[in-house]
């Protein structure tokens, strides 16, 4: 099931510069889009921060998608 990831990513102005987080988290999208790329799985990932569910992860490469797939339109 695809999951929504505007149920979980959220942008503040004033939490780690306005940048896309896990909701509740100070852990940017970009953060672990980051750590799969340097090689972690989703396993290490979920085990070096606990906060993390397998969902916020799997909101995170959805959102890469979309913002990836709206670039392409525009190009």
């Amino acid at each position: 099931m695809p999951i929504d990831y505007r149920n979980i990513i959220t942008l503040e102005p004033g939490k780690r510069g306005g940048k896309p987080c896990i909701h509740g988290l100070r852990i940017t999208v970009y953060d672990v889009l980051a750590w799969l790329a340097d090689g972690m799985t989703e396993a290490e990932t979920l085990e070096d921060y606990p906060e993390l569910e397998t969902d916020d992860i799997r909101a995170c490469l959805a959102f890469a998608a979309n913002r990836g797939h709206s670039l392409s339109a525009i190009v």
